[in-house]
């Protein structure tokens, strides 16, 4: 797939050529053009124009390995140099001195970023990881976060100052990284999604110039930014609205089914969701098939957990029907807010948040769940769990819900993330050994099925892509919407911010500038 992505990209980019359109400068050839970099002259050049607290670092170094680790190394940049702003100033410092030096740029928090236009990038990484500040505004109506600052981080922080925000449901990746293409999680039925929450935003753009986009700055951006901003800029600090945290407790029910209970496990997910009416407390839920052999080794089994804002007892109300149904394990729990992460499998430390595995992925985005499909993925598994093994370990498909009404109650059309109908994200995931060619084919192959079968099980609606789930293959609408308004809405911004595609490497807008994966 790499190979056939590059040929498309490839004669993009001929015809472009062809019909006369002018070289964008990222692609023109400089006296200073960097084919190779290192840190001893980034940092002769670039040093003495930023913060003492900047670092500059390159592969012989200690920090190296950990700062450009990353959840998927399937389509790994390739980073030559780090630079690791120590001032949120310093970074437009640093897109100049790349546009300069005709240098790309890459900037990155967390590195769970896993489309495979990441493959196709050289240059330097801009690291985020010491813009971590947060400032809770004298109001307590909002606060500050800089762009380096990550979910869990978050979440301790201002629980303990008595509030909490929106953020995604895994403790270690970024606010901002899923935040700019939406950002599903728990509190989204109450508040809506983490754009849905943006106030302002210091953002640096291609050119290295340094702009606040809000309601009455570049209240265009704005717009674009809650949704498809990886396209626009570098968020360096935000401002986001934050909330009371509410009740001291949450009650989390994980379960654990055999296969032939998915009929009335479905079921029960479809009346306790009630396409988008879910109880708004009844904040986060997901779960799906997965291989566990201390249970059984002929085929997956079924797992699911739920986190409710407030009581066991009202909780467990809502959770009878799922109590009904024999399980092989289940536990349950009261925990803070902070503590639910951990309780459904989403620390930090967590098997889900380890680093450096080729993860295969694919999506679909859904209202309802189709029994009929949901048997078509289970037998398929099966099937793989017994004629390939190590092909069937490594997976995990996923089902995610959420209580919805916040975020259905705001107007789509007020933001560029597109799909507020979709109540449930699916994210088909298999990781593969590295270098295993058959086996990742047979991964891919895999993963098509699956998101078939999804989406052929909701005749008549689009096919969605969540953009932090894409991989990279989907066409443009698919991940930015369908409407023709909204597409051209895009693409008119890029022109206006970004008109040489300088952030063109996170499932982007405009794709026909894109060079080969290495």
């Amino acid at each position: 797939m790499k190979t056939l992505l590059s040929l498309v990209y490839g004669l993009a980019i001929f015809q472009t050529l062809v019909a006369g359109a002018s070289i964008p400068r990222h692609f023109q050839t400089f006296s200073t053009t960097r084919r190779q970099l290192n840190a001893t002259q980034v940092q002769r050049e670039l040093g003495k124009q930023i913060s003492n607290t900047t670092v500059i670092f390159g592969p012989d170094d200690s920090r190296y390995n950990e700062s450009t680790a990353r959840w998927n190394i399937y389509a790994k940049p390739r980073i030559q140099v780090v630079v690791e702003p120590g001032q949120a100033s310093d970074v437009s410092t640093i897109v100049g001195y790349c546009n300069e030096n005709s240098i790309e740029f890459l900037a990155i928090n967390r590195g769970h970023g896993s489309t495979s236009s990441l493959g196709y990038f050289n240059g330097i990484q801009i690291s985020m990881a010491s813009l971590t500040n947060i400032t809770i505004r004298p109001s307590g109506e909002s606060a500050w976060f800089g762009g380096g600052v990550y979910d869990g981080q978050a979440t301790r922080y201002l629980w303990d100052q008595g509030y909490v925000t929106t953020t995604g449901a895994c403790n270690c990746v970024s606010m901002m990284g899923p935040g700019l293409g939406g950002g599903h999680g728990p509190l989204e039925g109450l508040y809506g999604m983490v754009s849905d929450n943006f106030r302002q935003l210091h953002v640096v753009l291609a050119n290295g110039t340094a702009i606040l986009v809000n309601d009455s700055s570049h209240a265009d951006l704005l717009w674009g930014m809650k949704g498809a901003g990886h396209n626009f800029g570098i968020v360096t600090s935000f401002e986001l609205n934050v909330f009371p945290r509410g009740p001291i407790t949450w009650h989390y029910h994980n379960y654990i089914w055999r296969g032939d209970r998915l009929d009335e496990v479905f079921n029960a997910l479809n009346v306790f969701h009630g396409n988008g009416s879910t109880p708004v407390n009844m904040t986060v839920n997901f779960g799906g098939f997965s291989m566990n052999t201390t249970i059984t080794k002929e085929e997956p089994i079924i797992w699911w957990t739920f986190a409710y804002r407030g009581t066991a007892e009202v909780a467990e109300q809502y959770l009878a029907p799922f109590n009904a149904i024999e399980a092989v394990y289940d536990e349950y729990g009261d925990v803070p807010y902070p503590g639910v992460s951990l309780a459904q499998g989403n620390g930090e430390d967590d098997f889900i948040c380890q680093d450096n595995e080729v993860r295969i992925t694919s999506t679909a985005g859904l209202q309802v769940y189709n029994l009929t499909a949901e048997h078509q993925i289970y037998d398929g598994f099966k099937q793989r769990a017994a004629s390939n093994p190590k092909l069937a370990a490594g997976c995990g498909i996923l089902h995610e819900g959420y209580s919805t009404e916040a975020v259905d109650n705001k107007n789509s059309n007020d933001s560029a993330y597109p799909f507020r109908a979709d109540h449930h994200l699916m994210l088909f995931q298999t990781i593969v050994p590295p270098g295993n060619g058959s086996i990742e084919d047979a991964a891919w192959k895999w993963a098509k099925e699956v998101t078939d079968q999804w989406n052929d099980g909701q005749p008549g609606r689009p096919v969605n892509t969540y953009v932090n789930y894409a991989n990279g293959f989907e066409p443009v609408e698919q991940i930015y919407g369908h409407e023709a308004w909204r597409l051209e809405r895009l693409r008119g911004l890029k022109a206006k911010y970004d008109p040489e595609n300088r952030f063109r490497y996170y499932n982007p807008i405009v794709r026909a500038n894109a060079t080969s994966v290495n």
